[in-house]
């Protein structure tokens, strides 16, 4: 076996770098599904461990590792639109080249993100009602009084590949973790099904942040995910902290109601576009952990495939 270089084992700081931010990443191209993991290995209930790319991870020249991180609650600014947050459960691959340092981030097939849809207050009557008689849209403002028609719910999405992750960032407050391209999702029976804030060419670009310094924790367990101090896989923990972002832009709502006739009205209330500065993202105690094998190296050139060989004798 190959003795493996210290900087070999930088990647299982990754969870320094990771972020609790309720988004949805594109779907990779494997199929990882979600599993119920024993122990330790619980977190990573989604890593895509079987992408091509993290099974190709070789231990030396690319490491492979998982990263997750979930946020309870928080809240979100939209130009004059605020609105909770609930559980958000974010996890993807991270491959990092040794040789220069990059990280790669990989989603797992479905996206990133699992949580739910967040609801609007006011719902349709507050997003789109404007104070002052308007023709057509105060009639229709008007009309409505059944909760199903008045309830909007908002989903974040992709709108791109997340890129500029940091490692070091995830240890101190005030450094931007990761770059994260998306779109808002606004669904109600008269919106329609196409109704976004921002786009694929137009996205709502967070580079979220620690806000509060985390509980920094090292531990170590077995391939099937017991605790045991001798054991060949390692987790970070980072407990405790918040995160944030208040930089970014939100261009204007799009697709709203029958040909887009209603986006004019949702923009008009919401005060969409929005420039930076005007808006605001907050999440709550958020839990971040990384977990990869304690010496990729040992195992060479597999590292990739043992990794997924432990994740999947995990499984409850």
């Amino acid at each position: 076996m190959r003795a493996v270089p210290k900087r070999r084992y930088a990647v299982l700081a990754v969870a320094a770098a990771m972020v609790a931010v309720p988004l949805s990443t594109s779907p990779a191209s494997a199929a990882t599904a979600q599993a119920d993991l024993n122990g330790d290995w619980a977190p990573f209930s989604r890593c895509p461990v079987d992408d091509p790319a993290m099974l190709a991870a070789d231990g030396e020249d690319l490491v492979a590792t998982c990263v997750s991180s979930v946020s309870p609650s928080g809240s979100i600014k939209l130009g004059s639109t605020e609105a909770t947050t609930g559980v958000n459960d974010m996890q993807f691959g991270v491959i990092q080249d040794t040789a220069t340092g990059a990280f790669t981030v990989v989603p797992p097939a479905g996206g990133a993100l699992i949580g739910a849809p967040t609801e609007i207050p006011g719902g349709l009557l507050g997003l789109m009602c404007p104070e002052n008689d308007i023709p057509v849209i105060s009639d229709l403002c008007d009309s409505i009084t059944n909760g199903s028609l008045n309830k909007v719910t908002a989903t974040v999405e992709s709108a791109g590949t997340p890129t500029e992750f940091n490692l070091t960032s995830g240890l101190v407050t005030g450094k931007p973790i990761v770059k994260l391209p998306i779109r808002i999702r606004l669904e109600n029976p008269l919106l329609g099904s196409k109704c976004y804030i921002g786009s694929a060419s137009d996205p709502v670009i967070l580079r979220p942040q620690n806000t509060t310094a985390p509980a920094v924790a090292v531990q170590r367990f077995d391939a099937d995910g017991t605790r045991d101090t001798a054991g060949a896989m390692l987790r970070f923990a980072l407990t405790g902290n918040d995160q944030g972002d208040s930089t970014f832009a939100v261009p204007k709502a799009t697709g709203c109601g029958l040909g887009g006739s209603l986006s004019w009205a949702v923009n008009l209330k919401t005060g969409l576009p929005s420039a930076a500065g005007n808006n605001n993202l907050v999440l709550n105690n958020a839990s971040t952990y990384s977990g990869g094998l304690t010496a990729p190296g040992l195992v060479l050139p597999n590292a990739g495939k043992v990794l997924s060989q432990y994740w999947h004798s995990a499984a409850n």
